[in-house]
């Protein structure tokens, strides 16, 4: 069992889970791919907060990832899956065939001693082999997804999570994204065959705020309950909500309000917008 439930003998443990990570078989990480972590707490440059509710969390180290995947055509073996503390997934790390290790996102599926590769042409669709998406057949679940060409993942990288590829049409591919968003990617942008390991890391409960303290976020004050200057929300005779949006410390609208800036490029591209969990499917 993935997930361990903890008997309640405590108000903190009560209702905590936690997960036992079956899939790691490499306790150290490799030394030669760790970088310092400096904290910053939620503060910018002058030393003023521009992120609420950031602080404090264990001391961490960061994992270099090859989220580029550019070492073509060259077979590498698995030879250990790690937990990473600065990510909701595992990593796997690789061992190519001149001797090199490198991280990638761990995919559902392969194992200790699997051989992955990438290549700018076709390739067996086996989990964890990178190619570019015109190369890629129709149907299958992609993650760890290039925005652009030579850019890098930056789509689908979080635990559990995956792209449907249902359509190629012309120079451009057809992804269903995990919020229900479908958008157009170029062919030439690369993705990684499978779906991101992990899938039980969003069915751990934490139980207690002694736990979210060890991640580094810090309590949250409500606006309601602030003072009028400090909040939209705050001030008033008493408890009271005021009758506007919701919105944060800086009235940016904080449920199912856009956000998103007029005018890019890639809105172009987006076919059906990602569905609002409250107030239902947002309108083109």
């Amino acid at each position: 069992m993935a997930i361990r439930i903890h008997k309640p003998t405590t108000n903190g443990r009560r209702n905590s889970s936690v997960n036992m990570h079956v899939e790691v078989t490499k306790k150290t990480p490799e030394k030669s791919l760790l970088r310092p972590l400096n904290k910053k707490g939620g503060r910018n440059n002058q030393g003023k907060i521009t992120v609420r509710g950031r602080g404090g969390g264990h001391k961490r180290r960061y994992r270099v990832i090859d989220f580029k995947r550019r070492k073509d055509d060259m077979a590498a073996k698995v030879i250990g899956v790690e937990y990473d503390p600065n990510r909701s997934c595992h990593i796997a790390l690789l061992e190519y065939a001149d001797g090199e290790r490198r991280y990638i996102l761990h995919p559902v599926g392969l194992e200790v001693g699997d051989e992955v590769l990438s290549s700018n042409e076709a390739v067996e669709p086996n989990n964890g082999c990178c190619m570019p998406l015109d190369f890629i057949p129709t149907g299958l679940q992609v993650h760890a997804i290039e925005f652009e060409p030579g850019k890098g993942a930056s789509m689908c990288r979080a635990a559990g999570s995956y792209a449907q590829l249902t359509n190629k049409e012309g120079r451009w591919a057809t992804l269903v994204l995990p919020s229900g968003e479908i958008r157009q990617v170029s062919l030439r942008c690369r993705a990684t065959v499978g779906q991101v390991g992990n899938t039980d890391h969003q069915l751990v409960k934490l139980g207690k705020a002694g736990r979210n303290r060890w991640l580094g976020r810090r309590p949250k004050v409500r606006g309601m309950a602030m003072s009028h200057h400090e909040h939209p929300l705050g001030g008033g005779e008493g408890r009271s909500k005021g009758g506007r949006t919701p919105a944060s410390a800086s009235g940016v609208k904080s449920k199912g309000g856009r956000t998103r800036r007029r005018g890019k490029a890639s809105d172009a591209r987006i076919l059906r917008r990602r569905k609002s969990k409250r107030y239902g499917q947002l309108k083109l």
